[in-house]
């Protein structure tokens, strides 16, 4: 995959290449899904190693942010090997869906910020790991959608819980009741994706997308997002008090005392995470 300009333009890669490829500049991992020769589709194997790639990205205190995508240009993810189910047994299905709810949990609770960059194909199980990540933009051309229901399955790797938080109940239950595929232009429109750009500047938008987040204060922006996540799950009274008890916790940090003083003095603030 070839380099982009800014976060990932300086400094060697460090590089570990199988299903789940990893590699690491300036602060950001890139992983990227690596069976381009089907398509990118998930099987166990993938999931674990995904797993413990991303529990190597959250014990690492250099990587503030994280860009998953699909290796070539055919699809970031067809979903599951669908090879898998065809003799597998009710149980071991109901293993492999628990894996990959585990894993993509793993994902919102990273504590750091994770692009899905897609391109191409997001399908099933591939498009509910996009769906755990904190946002999501596709290139010019990319199909989005779950088709679970015309092979008799449900969205069990969590798009009946996320799809519907990101679109809204009526919408999600068009897309997952239909099993229709829908255009990039289409997704932005219904909230599911954040940006869209040209296939060849995929990546490139994704850093620069990074690049305006991690110009801002490192832990509020880790609080504001775990504000955010955890609020989802509450009622409005106990989500506010929770994003009251953070602004509090903020308060206490050097780069509170750094914005809120550069702010007065109209000077461009210098966070160091701290």
């Amino acid at each position: 995959m070839k380099d982009n300009a800014g976060i990932l333009e300086t400094e060697d890669w460090l590089m570990k290449s199988d299903l789940v490829e990893y590699r690491k500049r300036r602060g950001v991992a890139l992983l990227t899904l690596n069976r381009p020769d089907v398509l990118n589709t998930i099987n166990r194997e993938m999931l674990e190693q995904l797993g413990h790639t991303l529990e190597t990205v959250k014990m690492d205190d250099k990587v503030r942010a994280v860009i998953i995508t699909g290796a070539g240009d055919r699809a970031f993810s067809a979903g599951a090997d669908i090879g898998f189910f065809t003799g597998a047994s009710p149980f071991a299905v109901r293993d492999l869906a628990r894996l990959a709810v585990s894993v993509y949990h793993g994902i919102e609770h990273l504590g750091k910020v994770v692009v899905a960059a897609i391109n191409g194909y997001a399908l099933g199980g591939g498009l509910e790991l996009a769906e755990a990540c904190t946002v999501r933009i596709a290139a010019h051309g990319a199909r989005l959608g779950h088709p679970e229901v015309r092979i008799g399955a449900v969205a069990g790797w969590g798009g009946t819980t996320r799809l519907p938080r990101l679109v809204g109940k009526g919408r999600a239950a068009e897309l997952l009741l239909t099993g229709r595929m829908i255009t990039a232009e289409e997704a932005l429109h219904m909230g599911l994706l954040n940006r869209v750009a040209v296939p060849e500047k995929l990546l490139q938008e994704a850093d620069a997308f990074l690049e305006e987040i991690l110009a801002q204060a490192p832990l509020a922006v880790k609080m504001t997002w775990e504000a955010l996540h955890r609020g989802l799950d509450m009622s409005i009274d106990e989500s506010a008090r929770l994003g009251a008890d953070y602004f509090g916790l903020v308060a206490s940090t050097g780069d509170f005392r750094e914005g809120t003083r550069s702010f007065i003095k109209k000077k461009k603030p210098l966070f160091r995470g701290r």
